[in-house]
Order: structure tokens, then C-alpha cells, then sequence
């Protein structure tokens, strides 16, 4: 286990290293879903997948967790160094960015209020290394869900970019930023 957390009225966030061999099905499951057609996996097989997160898995710039809250697997989070990323390449890397994939399990509703509890969450983790200062995100221009809940996070948008399989909206969240909301009291 890398992190966890408990979230008042909901339970204990735990951050686990993907396991490709074990959770490949798992996550095959989750990216093929239509809700998940932004992850750009949809028509991958499940031996695909298990190819993708084991080729992540032996890089020491990108990594690959499921969320779990109590015991039960709710989404997948990645992170990234911008600098080894195609997104390093479109726009100004600074020291201390960070990066971030997020998919919630599709196929099923998530308890009122838990996507808005879970994003703080991440955060807190990856602001957990000092010399992290900034979450980069690049979600497709496309994924109105994933952009309303960026703003209401507090993200700053900045330029739309041409990555090699979509037309994203960059956004950043600064460590700052992230500390002087009200709502990321650790509870």
C-alpha cells in the first residue's frame, strides 16, 4: 500500500500499486466500459491491458494505482513526471510538476458526494512529496464531466494541446492553490 486516508462518511481511501498479472481483468473491465471511452482503451483485450500497466509498471516516471475505498476497488489513478510524457513536449515543464490520470469505476454510481471527496484525496497524496508543486492534467477537450470537476477543484486551465490521440485542455493546480482552499482539511 502507497497512501490512505479515511474520508468522513464514506471510509478508508487506500492507494495500491496495480498489480498487472492480478488486476489486468479488473481494469480491462473498467477501461472498455462506453463511460470510460476518454481512456482510450476501449477495444483493447484484456492481454492488451495487462501489456499497458506491465510496461508501466517497469518505469520509474510513470505509476499506476487502484483506489480502493474499505475493500472494494472504485477507480484507477496513474501519475507521471510531464518531462518523460508526450504532454512535456506541449507545454514549459517546471520543477516539482506532477501528473495525473484519473478513472472512477464505470458501471457503477458512486455514493453522493464521493467523486468530490476522492479528488482532494489524490491530491493530498501527491502533495505528500515537498517537492511536488503542481498537478498537471490534460483531460480530452471533449470530457465536459472531467472539466467541471477540475474547476470545482480549483485547476487553472490554460491552452488546449495537440497530444497523439486527442485535443486537450491543459490545467494545473498548485500546491498553493491546493492549501488555501477550505475544503482540503485532511479530516
Amino acid at each position: 500500500m502507497t497512501y490512505q486516508e479515511k474520508i468522513a462518511g464514506f471510509g478508508e481511501l487506500r492507494l495500491v500499486p496495480v498489480d498487472p498479472a492480478v488486476h489486468a481483468e479488473l481494469l480491462h473491465g473498467w477501461v472498455t466500459e462506453p463511460r470510460a471511452t476518454f481512456w482510450g482503451m476501449g477495444a483493447y483485450t484484456v492481454d492488451e491491458v495487462r501489456e499497458v500497466y506491465a510496461y508501466l509498471d517497469g518505469l520509474t516516471t510513470h505509476h499506476a494505482y487502484l483506489i480502493m475505498l474499505d475493500d472494494t476497488p472504485i477507480g484507477l489513478f496513474q501519475t507521471y513526471l510531464p518531462e518523460a510524457d508526450p504532454v512535456g513536449e506541449r507545454y514549459r515543464v517546471r520543477p516539482g510538476d506532477i501528473g495525473m490520470h484519473l478513472l472512477l469505476a464505470p458501471g457503477r454510481r458512486p455514493p453522493r458526494g464521493l467523486t468530490t471527496a476522492v479528488g482532494p484525496a489524490l491530491a493530498r497524496f501527491l502533495f505528500t512529496d515537498p517537492t511536488r508543486q503542481r498537478i498537471v492534467v490534460e483531460p480530452d477537450v471533449r470530457n465536459e464531466i472531467a472539466l467541471r470537476r477540475l474547476r470545482r477543484e480549483g485547476f487553472t486551465f490554460d491552452d488546449e494541446i495537440d497530444m497523439p490521440d486527442k485535443r486537450a485542455q491543459l490545467a494545473f493546480l498548485t500546491r498553493t492553490r491546493f492549501e488555501s482552499r477550505p475544503t482540503t482539511a485532511h479530516p
